[in-house]
């Protein structure tokens, strides 16, 4: 049922709020002797998947509890709409699952489902029940984040074009807003009812509403506003807990700070973080300043939450943040150290629900990015936009496999305080009050490794903390039957594979570690791989070895049921040790580079995975296992002394994949619009007086904002016609667009010049509004009576994100007004943008040049009349656009995932700009005089990787040097045997 604005506030208060809990009603912080404060410490939940039977979600200070057990949240960002290719969302979920994270949190983009007031497109590309059914399939929980308002560097912050142009002051309670805002959330609610936990029908457990909405928060417009998205969820049949990501750490928005209808226990307090790496990690919790600016202790009846934690950077145009690294420079200052360093002070600080922004970044492909932003989102992220695993990965797989694997992370207090031998290591003594186990996060802040020592369990424990980075380690902790007395190396997990137990532990190549499990007799050790020595005293077995590969040893005894085989890995080994938990019990595979699924059936652990270089393949796996399959094929194995099966021969890496030289361009230039004569008699007139928009209309000036004529994305053409142009001695135009926004202008045919807005620098990165005047001299020949024509183009970039919510997504885009010196000639404008959305690549792929409305970008377009030429080119100073366009076929091997870019490179003192089209979807922007994106990803299934393509270039020059497009081809980002099955992205051609 669609509510109207009328039924659905009067329902949304009382009735609906109670029916729509379900079975996870009662399960939040409440008094002491609550469910939620008697939660013992133990197993966490299983895995999710869509199972059919209810559950319950709930919460108390320490930790999420579903179906009663404690669950510590290890979640990635992930964006659909920047990876328009559905097969490719399973690819990047399964990594993540891989690598250890347990949900994944996703952005809604209002905008990318949404071309008109009442539409809202979820097919294709934009399939969200396809992209929840995944994560489920994939065993990742699901935190939700449909706005409306969504900010994520994404043009207007996730508002549609056209709401630029509607009464009402978003993110506010104002009535015409709110319409248009339940009308979204009717459509998005509609899906994930579909998808809860609660119901046994999804894995969606956690909800926000608004994003980083720190206005108003005092007032009832804000409030109001609040609490009507609050009720809109509840009444739609959203029953999991709701959330919202404070902008910083000020307490906005925490529980009882506005209304929520009378429901209580279902609304956690969340904070975003994104500290500068050359700070020292910040304390939000236990051992911080406390109270409402203290992060978590805002909220001391809820976990602690931090629904964004920057694992990464954006990096705006020219690359001002990084001086021109690009995103390789994101990566480098927020680097696996980093993430070492910030996030263990997170989890010491009682953050137990933890989401890092970004994972993997992905693309802002067409007129999605935000002003700030060029095209590429890679972000600096574990993952990268070619979806590969980066040396990021590797603590983000530690620490996600440890909080599954050590539960009594879901539940510590901060501890009598211990300090290290050397006091440039800083220690967080906790401990779990249920199992009295301890754990240690070891942080170094100095620029040189500091060895020293810590007391731990009796006894002087040898410790390394390398340069500005951390670790964690722990004593008292399960390890299966056994328990861990004390180690310095860093547990990651453990598990029962077969007859025995298995736990892993890891540390830097070549360091020294000691390990020490308890045991109530003398226990039989054998070491069998690598180097390690052992001793047996005082009720410990110390096993002591140097990190470097896999060292094996082997306890037995000892007073224990079972044998435990300890695992010493160095990092680069750890993160080739892939856990995963079955129906038919655990199983551990140490070899490839990927483990994407393993399933146990009639005694075959059948797997599936990548390989880079050639690997060996070992599982552990349940008894009655006694052979292994890898990619549908059968492996011929043989036991190991280890307990695990070995396959005989190693894995294929991935073989050479082949890429074609690009050829055969063929060209033709455009912008007839300039043209005196071109015939605009079906363009909009621009004939309006008033506008919603924030930009005031100049007196005696027509409304001129593209915006307030249906024109959103992309280029907007003007044509102002006038019959008298004596005496005019120059022509002003006013313009405004995003970052990076360009004007070009003709009179009667005649190119007047072209203005831009300026590179940001590090002061004004952040800005997403730019407004100029370009000024420009009129021709003495053209100063005559009779009809003249002044053709403008603007390149207006992108909306404002209005992050501040001051409605600055309604700034004016395009020309803003016109003025002549020494003459003022009455211009009657007409003006023309995007054409109809696309149908299948939605509204955000064009904008409004000549060639794209006549469908040059398209592959079915007949361009056999075009000229052929060759590239690199040099171009005269020509004004204006030129188009190429060429096709190539690809042949990979169906076993290849192969990730493949376009990379353009050319003098960067030649001013130009190119839109890129692949198969008619718009690939993105390159600015070749302002960088510093040089390489843009082309996703598998829009990139036929087996059969033929078009690549269309439109090339946009302002005149003023020669330009290209220079060198132009394609080049491999990344490949792997394996991957998962890549259905074609439609890609119409006409």
């Amino acid at each position: 049922m669609v509510l109207s604005r009328r039924t659905f506030t009067a329902a949304a208060g009382t009735a609906a709020l109670g029916l729509s809990l379900g079975a996870s009603a009662g399960m939040g912080s409440g008094a002491p002797g609550g469910p939620g404060d008697t939660a013992p410490t133990g197993p966490p939940p299983a895995p999710p998947t869509a199972d059919g039977q209810p559950h319950t979600v709930g919460f108390d200070r320490y930790s999420l509890l579903v179906d009663g057990r404690r669950l510590v949240l290890w979640s990635g960002e992930l964006h659909p709409f920047r990876l328009p290719s559905p097969s490719l969302w399973l690819d990047v979920l399964q990594k993540m699952r891989a690598h250890g994270y347990n949900a994944v949190s996703v952005y809604v983009a209002w905008n990318y489902h949404s071309p008109a007031p009442g539409r809202y497109d979820f097919t294709g590309v934009r399939d969200l029940d396809l992209f929840l059914r995944q994560a489920a399939e994939t065993g990742l929980y699901v935190i939700l984040r449909p706005g409306p308002y969504i900010n994520a560097e994404v043009d207007a912050g996730g508002f549609p074009g056209w709401l630029t142009a509607t009464k009402g002051r978003a993110r506010t309670s104002d009535p015409t807003y709110l319409g248009y805002v339940d009308e979204w959330l009717t459509a998005v609610n509609r899906i994930v009812a579909r998808h809860l936990y609660t119901q046994g029908d999804g894995t969606v457990l956690l909800y926000q509403i608004e994003n980083e909405y720190g206005s108003y928060v005092t007032q009832r417009a804000g409030i109001d506003y609040m609490s009507h998205l609050y009720a809109k969820v509840r009444a739609d049949g959203v029953d999991v807990p709701l959330f919202h990501n404070d902008l910083g750490r000020n307490g906005y928005w925490a529980p009882g700070t506005f209304d929520t209808g009378g429901e209580r226990g279902r609304w956690l307090y969340g904070f975003d973080g994104y500290p500068d790496p050359d700070q020292l990690p910040p304390d939000w919790g236990h051992f911080g300043i406390g109270g409402k600016k203290g992060g978590a202790t805002a909220s001391p009846g809820t976990p602690g939450f931090i629904p964004e934690f920057g694992g990464g950077w954006f990096d705006p145009w020219g690359g001002a943040e990084f001086d021109g690294a690009g995103y390789a420079g994101s990566a480098r200052t927020r680097d696996a150290a980093y993430e070492r360093r910030f996030y263990l002070t997170n989890l010491a600080n009682g953050i137990t629900v933890h989401n890092v922004y970004m994972t993997f970044g992905g693309t802002s492909w067409g007129w999605l990015p935000a002003p700030q932003v060029y095209t590429s989102y890679d972000y600096g992220a574990a993952f990268d936009e070619g979806r590969r695993a980066t040396p990021k990965v590797v603590p983000m797989h530690q620490f996600g496999h440890l909080v599954r694997s050590v539960p009594e992370l879901a539940k510590l207090d901060r501890a009598r305080q211990v300090s290290a031998g050397d006091t440039r290591i800083k220690v967080y003594h906790l401990t779990n009050p249920d199992t009295h186990a301890h754990v240690y996060v070891l942080r170094n802040d100095s620029p040189e490794p500091v060895t020293s020592t810590l007391p731990v369990a009796g006894t002087s424990l040898p410790v390394t903390v390398p340069a500005s980075d951390a670790r964690l380690l722990a004593a008292g902790i399960a390890l299966g039957r056994r328990k861990l007395a004390y180690s310095n190396a860093q547990p990651m997990l453990w598990l029962t594979a077969g007859r025995q137990d298995i736990a892993v532990l890891t540390g830097p190549s070549g360091e020294p570690t000691v390990t020490a499990l308890e045991c109530a007799n003398e226990p039989t050790v054998t070491v069998l791989a690598g180097a390690a020595e052992f001793s047996y005293g005082d009720g410990v077995v110390r096993v002591t070895s140097r990190l470097g590969g896999l060292t094996r040893v082997l306890v037995e005894g000892g007073g224990a049921s079972a044998p435990l085989l300890l695992l010493l890995a160095d990092d680069e080994t750890s993160v080739r040790l892939w856990p995963r938990e079955t129906p038919s019990g655990s199983v551990l595979v140490y070899g490839p580079s990927l483990l994407r699924t393993a399933e146990l059936r009639d005694g075959v652990v059948r797997l599936t995975g990548d390989t880079v270089e050639a690997a060996e393949l070992e599982v552990w796996a349940p008894r009655g296992t006694r052979e292994v399959a890898w990619n549908q094929g059968l492996l011929k194995a043989s036991a190991t002394d280890s307990g695990s099966l070995r396959a005989e021969q190693p894995l294929a890496g991935v073989g050479k994949v082949a890429l074609p030289v690009l050829g055969g361009w063929r060209r033709r230039a455009e912008n007839p619009e300039s043209d005196p004569g071109f015939d605009d008699s079906k363009w909009t007139v621009a004939d309006r007086t008033s506008t919603f928009s924030t930009t005031a209309v100049p007196d005696g000036q027509p409304v001129l904002f593209a915006d307030d004529y249906g024109f959103h994305y992309g280029d907007v053409w003007y044509r102002g016609a006038f019959t008298d142009a004596t005496g005019a001695e120059s022509v002003s135009l006013a313009y405004s667009t995003g970052t990076q926004g360009l004007l070009m202008a003709w009179l009667d045919g005649v190119p007047l010049g072209s203005h831009r807005m300026p590179v940001p620098d590090k002061k004004t990165v952040r800005k997403g509004s730019w407004a100029a005047t370009a000024t420009f001299d009129v021709p003495e020949k053209a100063r005559t009576r009779g009809r003249h024509v002044l053709s403008v183009l603007v390149r207006r970039m992108q909306h404002d994100m209005d992050g501040k919510a001051r409605d600055t997504h309604k700034v004016a885009r395009g020309l803003t007004a016109v003025t002549f010196g020494g003459a003022k000639p009455v211009v009657r404008w007409r003006l023309q943008g995007e054409v109809a959305a696309d149908p299948v690549r939605g509204p955000l792929n064009t904008g409004g040049l000549y060639g794209e409305r006549s469908g040059w970008h398209l592959p079915g377009y007949g361009d056999g009349g075009w000229p052929v030429v060759e590239l690199p080119r040099a171009e005269g100073r020509r004004q204006g656009v030129t188009w190429y366009r060429t096709g190539f076929r690809l042949a990979v091997d169906p076993g290849v995932d192969a990730s493949i870019g376009l990379e353009l490179t050319d003098d960067p003192a030649r001013a130009y700009r190119v839109q890129i089209f692949l198969n008619g979807w718009n690939m993105g922007q390159y600015v070749n005089d302002v960088g510093p994106q040089h390489t843009f990803a082309l996703p598998n299934g829009i990139l036929r990787t087996r059969g033929a393509n078009t690549l269309a270039l439109a090339v946009l020059s302002d005149g003023t040097t020669v330009s290209g497009p220079g060198d132009v081809r394609l080049t491999l980002t990344g490949s792997s045997a394996g991957g998962v099955p890549v259905t074609v992205v439609p890609s119409p051609g006409r």
